[in-house]
């Protein structure tokens, strides 16, 4: 294999807000006026990609043929209009055998408004089915990776931004390319050779790609990455285009630097034991069932029945004034749980619902948090669907008088039932449900790809299981192979409180110094307590005033009006419950393979004495085992994307994130940074 160019780099680009392209139309046909090219030929358009990318890839036959139990992976330059990739969802559909998977994902540096998505494709009424769960589920215009679950067996990431960037971050590989974008005398920037390099260092052995033109900027590129290519008859008018693959594609180096976090290599799963069905577990579950897998989930009480198990949670992150790693993995989270749980909520449909995206205020209740909201919306710079400032709005959105002047909303954030949503979700017929308490984690042979785990319960009865996913909270390190993770175990308590007839809670979930939510039954629920190395459980006063006293301080003249009504707003008047959330020292959930910690302070021992001189050791993993913890408070943002994180890792699937992201989740970074600190 040769290697990436010396100009290489994965650095993480800036946050940024996608400008969507200027357009004119011919009826449902869109024409760029930047390029002065055409998206797609009203006329001939999809049998042009028919013709071009499926039969060029050979993907009638490659579909039908396929035997392996990961996806097959579509990786395309220039999403477009999605006419590309919803014709290949179709063919998949049509070919595919049942047990079939397939990932699309697709970078796009000008993404459509949803408006013209809609518009452009209902040229295609033969593909309105498709379409119309694309437009439905069609992500904020912001830089980065988006994952839509198109359908039970096919997933889509978009990967918004600069194409060479997009596939130089990207964290997987691709069994056939969709070399597409406006033409090279159109659109020169993106035709460069470290395109090309990108695409080889994202292939699989025997990757093929298939492309409209044969200019030779992109002959001469395609050779010098390693690919083989070959004319072909074109399509229409147009004589020739290029179709061909890659054999040994180039290797990745990007993790020279960062040895430790090489990801172990792929083993087969077909059960998969998960500890754990809160939030983190649940989540983890439902994603690999969805994939095929056998899941057994064991449980010490019910699902939900520590921090993932209060009535009501919100779904809301703060994000750093700075955009630093931990917010792009938040902010990532956030739109992916807003698109997820409308999906689940679609799917079971309930009262009260499962989930609703009623609004999220964040309020500034100090010149401070004002000034650093401020500074916030100046470095973010995103969408106002995602999230904008606000001032003389602030009451009128939350329904109810607020005390402050300014304040952040998110409009597609909101609240959800927890608990319910942990039960749902292990709803699935490849899950089976447990009750018992794991004791002790063991490896029973050595070779990684054979290797078995053998968890043992409390009560002595075995199981085995092909990999092992910890997702107990608190207590993730409890066992010999996780105890050096460091986690701190948080107490928080939430309050209850029944409103009286005619008396109206906020309409959005208002945050502050703690939360409240719109009314659940008439019950208003809000808190959260927040107290470190703290794991009682017990309901206490104490804490229900404190919960009191940050709801009067965002919310004053509603609790004025509320006690004047004749309510009693005192700890004695309240239920509530109170939970133990796990929280790592940095802030970061832990999402990924299980370090092998001896091993690592072994290798990599140098570190202590000079933090440059990396070994080139690659990092050892108890191979088969992973976890998710550290969430917090802020579980509901995290858990679900990094649960598709670990999935996504077990199946050999892409990831849905940036590679540098995926390392800041990481929890072998805590055995790093102590080894560095110690210098």
């Amino acid at each position: 294999m040769t290697q990436r160019p010396a100009q290489y780099s994965s650095a993480l680009p800036p946050l940024a807000a996608l400008t969507a392209p200027t357009l004119s139309w011919n009826d449902t046909s869109p024409h760029s006026d930047a390029f002065d090219d055409l998206y797609f030929s009203r006329e001939d358009g999809r049998a042009e990609t028919e013709h071009v990318f499926l039969g060029a890839n050979r993907l009638p036959e490659r579909f039908a043929g396929w035997k392996e139990t990961r996806a097959f992976v579509i990786g395309e330059t220039g999403f477009g209009t999605g006419l590309n990739m919803l014709c290949a969802w179709a063919c998949f559909e049509q070919h595919a055998p049942a047990h079939g998977r397939l990932h699309l994902l697709s970078t796009e540096k000008f993404p459509l408004d949803r408006e013209a998505l809609t518009r452009a494709l209902s040229a295609w009424p033969s593909l309105a089915r498709y379409s119309q769960v694309l437009c439905v589920l069609w992500p904020d215009a912001v830089s980065g990776v988006h994952r839509l679950h198109l359908s039970e067996r096919v997933t889509l990431d978009l990967h918004f931004g600069d194409t060479t960037e997009r596939l130089n971050l990207l964290e997987g590989q691709v069994d056939a390319w969709f070399l597409d974008g406006f033409a090279p005398s159109k659109n020169p920037d993106m035709w460069q050779p470290e395109l090309f390099e990108a695409m080889a260092a994202r292939s699989r052995p025997g990757a093929t790609f298939a492309t409209f033109t044969c200019a030779g900027i992109v002959k001469r590129g395609l050779k010098a990455a390693g690919f083989h290519w070959k004319k072909v008859p074109g399509f229409g008018r147009k004589r020739e285009m290029l179709a061909g693959g890659i054999e040994s594609p180039t290797e990745d180096v990007r993790r020279s630097k960062t040895p430790w976090f090489t990801p172990p290599a792929h083993r087969d799963a077909h059960h998969v034991v998960v500890i754990g069905a809160g939030m983190a577990g649940s989540s983890v579950a439902a994603a690999l069932a969805k994939r095929g897998k056998q899941v057994t989930v064991i449980e010490r009480d019910a699902p939900g029945a520590g921090g993932s198990g209060n009535r009501q949670g919100a779904l809301y992150v703060k994000l750093a004034v700075e955009t630093n790693h931990q917010s792009r993995v938040y902010l990532a989270g956030l739109l992916y749980s807003q698109r997820w749980l409308g999906q689940l909520a679609a799917a079971f449909p309930q009262e009260p619902p499962l989930w609703q995206p009623c609004g999220v205020l964040q309020l500034a209740l100090s010149d401070k948090e004002a000034n650093r909201q401020q500074r916030f919306m100046a470095n973010h710079p995103l969408p106002e669907s995602a999230v904008s400032a606000q001032s003389d709005a602030l009451s009128s959105l939350a329904g109810v008088p607020v005390s402050a002047a300014h304040g952040l909303y998110y409009p597609q954030a909101g609240w959800v039932q927890p608990k319910t949503l942990c039960e749902q979700l292990l709803q699935h017929p490849n899950i089976t449900l447990r009750q018992g308490e794991v004791s002790a984690l063991q490896q029973t042979q050595q070779a990684a790809k054979t290797a078995q785990w053998q968890v043992t319960l409390a009560h002595g009865e075995t199981l085995q299981a092909d990999h092992v996913v910890v997702a107990t909270a608190s207590l993730a390190n409890q066992f010999a192979q996780t105890t050096e993770l460091p986690l701190q175990q948080v107490r928080g308590q939430v309050s209850e409180l029944t409103l009286p007839e005619g008396i109206q809670g906020p309409e959005k979930v208002v945050c502050a110094g703690g939360y409240v939510s719109p009314a659940m039954d008439n019950v208003l629920t809000f808190g959260a307590s927040f107290v470190p190395n703290n794991a009682t459980t017990q309901v206490v006063e104490e804490e229900h005033q404190r919960n009191i006293d940050e709801l009067r301080q965002a919310l004053p003249a509603w609790v004025a009006a509320l006690e004047a009504s004749g309510v009693a707003l005192t700890p004695q008047h309240l239920k509530g419950r109170a939970a133990v959330r796990a929280a790592s020292p940095d802030k970061t959930p832990y999402a990924g393979p299980v370090p092998n910690a001896a091993a690592w302070q072994r290798d990599y021992a140098v570190l202590r004495k000079d933090a440059s001189k990396v070994p080139p050791i690659t990092g050892e993993h108890h191979s088969g085992l992973w976890i998710s913890t550290a969430h917090g408070s802020r579980g509901l943002a995290s858990a679900p994307l990094c649960a598709e994180v670990i999935a996504s890792r077990i199946c050999d699937e892409p990831l849905p994130l940036e590679q540098p992201l995926i390392d800041h989740l990481h929890p072998g970074r805590r055995v790093i940074s102590a080894l560095v600190r110690a210098q």
